[in-house]
This record gives structure tokens, C-alpha cells and sequence, in this order.
């Protein structure tokens, strides 16, 4: 019988503990994020959206939208530049003869309340370019160039409603 109240006894001290220990963790991995980042490196990230969007379609080959997109940034790896940051976008798109113009532009914002401004748009050869344009905190100053690519597959939530997954690489360099 001593044996089993000694289990109990030990069984409800440590899950006791538990809430501290989960505090500690939280507190001091929130630390280990708030981290400096190096000056200078590559970025590897991925944000998956939410679009609102509304469309017109002349044809198959003639087209034009407006957007708004919400989603969260992941890095990769983890811990890096622009990681678990909140991102909300505008912009519109158009499709002539299959040529795609038009532009974006994004606020993300990062858990310490950073933020940044970016620009996105297709170039001559119809690739998805970004640029930083301004930045605040840790972004300040922040230069950055790089490409996005979409990946994995776009679905359709309802008419007007998509959700899909971008790639974006490059390479920054902080103030």
C-alpha cells in the first residue's frame, strides 16, 4: 500500500509541475527565436495563403483578377529569416495571349512585431521577381533579391476562394 501512495505521490508532484515546465519552455524558446540574425545569408521560405479574389474572364487566353491573400511564413530552416510571420498581400494579375503582368504587394509581420514591405512582380521573361522596399526593426535597411515559385496545388475553397503554397529563395543582407 506505501509503495502505490509513493507512485500517487510522485504522479501528482510532476504533473503539478507540468504548467511551470510548459511556461519555461514557451518563455525561453521565444528567447531562443527573438534570437540576431546573421547579416548577411541566403533565405529558404514558404508561405501558404488564403486568397480572396474576384476574376474576369474574357477567354482562356484573356483574364485579369484582384487579390487579397493572408497566410504564415515558415523558413527553412527553421528559425530563419522571415519564420512564423504573419503575411497579408494585395495585388492584381492580368493574362494576355498567356504573357502575365501585374503586381503585389505584401506587409509581413514578424512575432516581435517587425515588419516589411514587400513588392512583387513578373518580369520580361514572365518570372515572379520580389523585392524589399522598406522595413522596420530588425528589416530596416534590409536588401533582398530573390525569386517565388509556387508549389504543390492550388485548391478551390469556394468560387473566389483559393488556398495555395509559394517558395521564395534568395539572398538577404541587414542593416
Amino acid at each position: 500500500m506505501k509503495d502505490s501512495f509513493t507512485r500517487k505521490a510522485v504522479i501528482q508532484t510532476n504533473l503539478g509541475s507540468f504548467p511551470i515546465a510548459i511556461f519555461v519552455m514557451f518563455t525561453f524558446a521565444d528567447f531562443a527565436c527573438a534570437a540576431d540574425l546573421p547579416k548577411q545569408g541566403d533565405y529558404d521560405y514558404t508561405t501558404c495563403f488564403t486568397r480572396n479574389s474576384t476574376r474576369i474572364d474574357y477567354s482562356k487566353t484573356h483574364f485579369a483578377y484582384n487579390h487579397e491573400d493572408t497566410g504564415t511564413s515558415v523558413s527553412s530552416p527553421a528559425g530563419g529569416l522571415f519564420d512564423n510571420e504573419a503575411v497579408r498581400c494585395v495585388g492584381m494579375t492580368a493574362s494576355f495571349d498567356g504573357k502575365s503582368s501585374g503586381g503585389t504587394v505584401c506587409v509581413g509581420v514578424a512575432k516581435n512585431g517587425d515588419m516589411r514591405l514587400t513588392r512583387f512582380w513578373y518580369d520580361s521573361d514572365g518570372k515572379y521577381q520580389r523585392e524589399a522596399v522598406s522595413g522596420t526593426g530588425q528589416y530596416d535597411g534590409m536588401v533582398t533579391t530573390g525569386s517565388v515559385k509556387r508549389v504543390g496545388e492550388t485548391q478551390q475553397i469556394k468560387p473566389g476562394t483559393t488556398q495555395y503554397c509559394n517558395q521564395a529563395t534568395g539572398t538577404y543582407k541587414l542593416k
